[in-house]
């Protein structure tokens, strides 16, 4: 899914966090509550300003973000005193 015209950062709102649509609801929120429990017509119901696409795009913006996320690896003793030699 293409989030980009969903997700908008802005350095004036909610401290520069991605929100939905200029909202001041943001992929956080909106993650936070899914992980809570709360079922994608439940977040609608209390958000009647946020659409299906919405909390789509939040899972799309959140899953890139991972995915470029770096991970650097744990030197062991056992690899340090290897690549010192």
């Amino acid at each position: 899914m293409n989030y980009t015209n969903i997700i908008t950062i802005e350095p004036n709102k909610r401290s520069g966090k991605p929100c939905i649509r200029g909202l001041r609801i943001t992929v956080y929120d909106v993650l936070e509550y899914l992980a809570g429990g709360m079922s994608i017509e439940e977040i609608l119901a209390d958000f009647p300003e946020l659409t299906r696409d919405d909390i789509k795009a939040c899972l799309a913006f959140a899953a890139n973000r991972e995915r470029k996320l770096f991970v650097a690896p744990i030197m062991t003793e056992e690899r340090l005193v290897g690549a010192i030699a």
